[in-house]
């Protein structure tokens, strides 16, 4: 797994994801907003957004080299505050596929990395 923090809000961390997901181009599956659901039962938590990545065409190939691996996908990220900071956890394809063993899927992994790497390039400059 890979976790970074950043100098900047959790919600400008998950705007700037969002769109660099969309000009990877990936496609944003799922956006689950902890802290929002929480709130509205009344409980107050810091920022914890769950952003769920993939493509049909990309699930598609990964159905064809191994079905057991459709529960990997989409692939997630993970965005929540700890100490004040936004903080960024995401495990890289080739680290969820490797489990596997299968090379159609090794494959996929490295057509997905420089993807998943222009996704998180906006937020570098604020790494720390």
């Amino acid at each position: 797994m890979i976790t970074q923090s950043f100098d900047l809000p959790v919600d400008e961390v998950v705007a700037k994801l969002v769109a660099a997901i969309a000009a990877a181009p990936l496609a944003l599956v799922a956006h689950i907003n902890g802290q929002a659901n929480a709130a509205k039962r009344g409980i107050a938590v810091p920022a914890d957004q769950i952003l769920e990545v993939f493509r049909p065409d990309l699930a598609v190939r990964v159905w064809e080299a191994d079905k057991r691996a459709g529960i990997e996908i989409p692939l997630r990220i993970h965005v929540y505050e700890a100490d004040g900071r936004a903080v960024v956890a995401h495990r890289p394809p080739a680290e969820v596929f490797a489990r596997y063993g299968n090379a159609r899927l090794d494959e996929i992994s490295r057509d997905l990395a420089p993807l998943f790497e222009r996704v998180f390039a906006p937020l570098q400059p604020h790494a720390r």
